[in-house]
């Protein structure tokens, strides 16, 4: 069986041998926290990925907070991690994907779909009392070709250009707070794109951690969506991470075709010519 969106913690432990396992965890406030975490203790065999160094190109002065890299520097990382063609890939981080999920799409993005979400992540793994082990650890490299997936990606060209037709549905995954323009901790500019609405990560998941039964999930973004299809939905968040959160919470549902838009927040903020919006957030409700 290949999994592709999430796969629970009793499924990895019995194929530790056999998978390739990737910590992701992360602090935007603090980048050496998460191979710190990594190193005290992990899944038994993960490998650590960073998100800045591995995930994200050098931004630029006027890119978003955590650009894709390129292609061939994409497939050198996965190669490195050891995963090939052949590879069940499993992700995970602190608790509830958040930056596994963008390991998890950039995979996708060049054509690997059998990856999946710890459903849970280390947070449920250890209360469940599942083993762990300390120390780095590194895999045989293997040979990923890449099969890109350009479609999956939006630049800010288009979204301008999608902006401008109003032809397409811009979600943000960012908390109300920082979509409404509240509070912005990391932004230059605090609100939102003009006609977006929000959906924010967290609401994806279960008191737990977990993500939510594929039929919560749909009734959820079909709300979102209206009369919309997937296809024509641009998600987005501060610097193209937890956005992808709500690309996998779709995919969980069976809604396909959703683009990202890397940039996010991150990149449109930065041009003070680009209009911003505030305000209350036209959000689904949290009853489906």
């Amino acid at each position: 069986m290949i999994y592709t969106t999430i796969v629970p913690t009793e499924v990895v432990e019995r194929n530790l041998a056999n998978w390739v396992i990737v910590d992701c965890r992360f602090d935007l406030q603090n980048a050496t926290w998460g191979h710190e975490q990594y190193h005290a203790a992990h899944v038994p065999g993960a490998v650590y990925v960073h998100l800045g160094n591995d995930l994200s190109a050098e931004p630029a002065p006027m890119s978003g907070r955590h650009p894709l890299p390129s292609i061939d520097a994409l497939a050198a990382v996965f190669s490195r991690l050891g995963i090939d063609a052949t590879t069940q890939v499993v992700v995970y981080d602190q608790d509830t994907g958040l930056f596994a999920g963008r390991l998890w799409w950039s995979l996708r993005y060049l054509g690997h779909d059998a990856v999946a979400l710890l459903d849970g992540g280390w947070a449920k793994w250890v209360r469940e009392g599942r083993p762990t082990r300390n120390g780095d650890e590194a895999r045989a490299a293997r040979t990923f070709i890449p099969r890109p997936r350009r479609e999956m990606a939006v630049a800010i060209d288009d979204v301008i250009a999608r902006v401008q037709a109003g032809d397409a549905l811009l979600v943000d995954a960012r908390g109300p707070d920082r979509f409404e323009g509240q509070s912005e901790p990391i932004d230059r500019v605090a609100g939102h794109i003009p006609g977006a609405v929000n959906h924010f990560y967290r609401w994806n998941l279960a008191e737990d951690g977990t993500l939510l039964p594929p039929d919560q999930l749909r009734a959820k973004y079909a709300a979102l969506l209206g009369d919309r299809a997937p296809e024509q939905a641009i998600v987005y968040c501060g610097s193209g991470v937890s956005a992808c959160h709500n690309l996998l919470a779709m995919a969980h549902a069976g809604l396909q075709g959703t683009r990202l838009y890397v940039g996010s927040w991150s990149e449109w903020s930065r041009d003070p010519s680009r209009p911003v919006e505030t305000g209350p957030a036209r959000r689904p409700s949290r009853q489906s």
